[in-house]
């Protein structure tokens, strides 16, 4: 249940940090006003909440594995939201990221 819980934290988080960043861009980059990146802001800020709610207590291997997260929930935000293509090298890419955070967050410590 605790693996479960923690990829679901992590799922969440990255739908806060990167819908958050995504709507900043869109609010800036794509000129649609500043109530989309406030709302940006908002999403961002509850990623860091999110985030603290993990069951480990490192706070560096938790960033350290939401990193891997944030690269292949970024690429599938792009294929979903904005109809990216990945290539073979992003995909393999976020493939060893997932496998590091495997091996960062669950394997077996003494």
């Amino acid at each position: 249940m605790t693996i479960a819980r923690s990829i679901a934290l992590f799922l969440a988080a990255a739908l806060f940090e990167i819908g958050g960043a995504w709507l900043v861009w869109q609010g800036v980059r794509e000129h649609r006003g500043w109530l989309w990146a406030g709302a940006g802001v908002i999403a961002l800020g509850v990623y860091g909440f999110v985030a603290t709610l993990q069951p480990d207590p490192n706070f560096g291997r938790i960033l350290a594995a939401y990193g891997g997260v944030f690269v292949a929930g970024s690429l599938a935000w792009a294929m979903a939201v904005d109809n990216f293509k990945p290539d073979r090298y992003d995909l393999t890419g976020a493939l060893i990221c997932l496998i590091g955070i495997t091996i960062i967050m669950y394997t077996p410590r003494p």
